[in-house]
């Protein structure tokens, strides 16, 4: 669905250039960078109030993946009072608005998703959604974004098009209303972004970046150089024989005891993994039993397996898959295992990074850029996106308490929201304003994956393990 209407002052993003776009004469004359991030910084700081405005909203009503009405609704209205095209929905949910017509073009990503925590202080208190992770945060990085450009008339000194996208269900959560949005063919994968890619949203996007809250971090800091695991989610079901707990148990098949000797025995296989892999296995007990005099005859668990590549979790996971089936075979039940995909390791872009951090550093000063950046063994569906496109996934501070615990809150609104969308702008200007940058760019998107190749490793996650040895 396309729309358009008058709102906040526009200026067309379209100019005649005579340079080629890939070749080191991409301008008739050198950009002055400094005086145009002056101009998208200036546009930022006057429509300050609204993009605030925009991140509190949602923040106050949090909505879960591939639920976000609302949430697509209030960024869509934003894209159209800049005057902008809206396409909508991206998969289920989401919008997209693209800012100019020339090429390279750069998407600037914020989620739209909450996550489940019931004790955080503004948790829906029907669902217990929250935006304790920051994406109400990310949406004001991509909305300060687009203000900086289409209000602006910045792009016709530059070649390349800005896309804002709004994106939905990153939180992998919620997966039993996933599972039947798969079902029903809404959708195929449970990661937002996974979806967009599989709908060729990223096909003409040369590049993709946004910005992520760092953990207990109330400082103006920001991290870049991160690199993340990637997982392969799994849903695991021990059948057994219900009987008489206390007359008959010898006429049972105990489940819940093969699925607690099924997590042992992943206990057990850790010593296997590897430190440089930084393997994680996390498994849960989302069904233990029926009743207490009832010998269980149905157990389910889920789990992810993480690692630092995607080499590493496909050995992880066989170890796992092999301990949960030994559990079945321990005490004679059946196991039915589903792996479904989870998300790809994030790779960052050097030049990316590069003009990221110099642009935090103008802003915030030298300090401000941490240098030493762990690789993190949490997940996102960014590491996706970084398989078939060249991406930028920073961590910038302003929060304070634990990302997805009830402590989490914003710490530095300036810092949450509008500063990253002035580094955000600023990083767009340098990356297309320079033939260097753009030349790696294209040579990093060159070497990643083609959407196809990315679709037949993800797919290569999807699995169905069956024991059985029941009698």
């Amino acid at each position: 669905m396309a729309r358009r209407t008058s709102g906040l002052p526009l200026r067309t993003t379209t100019c005649s250039r005579s340079a080629i776009p890939g070749t080191r004469e991409r301008f008739d004359t050198v950009p002055d960078t400094d005086t145009l991030k002056d101009r998208v910084r200036t546009a930022i700081e006057e429509h300050r109030g609204e993009i605030v405005s925009l991140a509190t909203s949602i923040q106050d009503e949090p909505e879960l993946g591939f639920k976000e009405v609302e949430t697509t609704r209030k960024v869509v209205e934003t894209f159209e009072e800049l005057g902008l095209e809206v396409e909508e929905p991206l998969a289920v949910t989401g919008a997209r608005a693209r800012i100019g017509s020339g090429d390279p073009v750069i998407a600037v990503l914020g989620e739209l998703d909450a996550l489940v925590n019931p004790e955080h202080p503004k948790a829906d208190p029907e669902t217990g959604a929250c935006h304790a992770c920051g994406h109400h945060a990310q949406i004001a990085t991509m909305v300060g974004t687009a203000v900086a450009f289409a209000t602006t008339d910045v792009l016709d000194e530059l070649d390349g098009r800005v896309d804002a996208m709004a994106v939905p269900a990153e939180e992998y959560l919620d997966l039993g209303y996933r599972r039947s949005l798969k079902d029903e063919g809404r959708i195929e994968f449970f990661g937002g972004k996974q979806e967009l890619l599989r709908r060729g949203h990223f096909d003409d996007v040369d590049a993709a970046m946004m910005v992520h809250a760092a953990d207990d971090t109330p400082e103006r800091e920001v991290t870049a150089r991160n690199s993340t695991n990637g997982f392969v989610g799994k849903f695991v079901t021990y059948t057994g024989k219900a009987s008489h707990a206390g007359g008959a148990p010898d006429e049972g098949v105990n489940a819940l005891n093969a699925a607690v000797m099924g997590m042992n025995g992943i206990h057990a296989a850790r010593e296997r993994f590897r430190d440089e892999d930084a393997v994680r296995v996390h498994p849960i007990m989302t069904r233990g039993g029926d009743g207490v005099n009832v010998v269980p005859s149905e157990v389910t668990m889920e789990s992810y397996t993480r690692a630092r590549t995607i080499e590493a979790i496909e050995e992880a996971n066989d170890d796992v898959n092999a301990a949960l089936e030994a559990g079945a075979m321990a005490v004679g039940a059946r196991v039915e295992i589903e792996d479904e995909p989870g998300y790809m390791p994030l790779r960052t872009n050097d030049a990316m990074v590069d003009a990221y951090e110099a642009n935090a550093a103008d802003l915030l000063g030298e300090d401000a850029i941490v240098t030493d950046s762990p690789h993190l063994t949490g997940s996102t569906d960014m590491g996706d996106v970084s398989q078939v496109v060249p991406a930028l996934h920073p961590w910038a501070g302003g929060f304070e308490g634990n990302v997805h615990r009830e402590d989490f809150a914003v710490a530095d609104e300036e810092m949450a929201y509008v500063t990253q969308a002035k580094i955000v702008a600023g990083t767009i200007v340098d990356l297309l304003a320079d033939p260097d940058a753009v030349e790696a760019i294209r040579a990093a998107k060159a070497s990643k994956k083609s959407r196809e190749e990315y679709l037949e490793d993800v797919r290569a996650f999807q699995d169905r393990v069956v024991g059985d040895y029941m009698e």
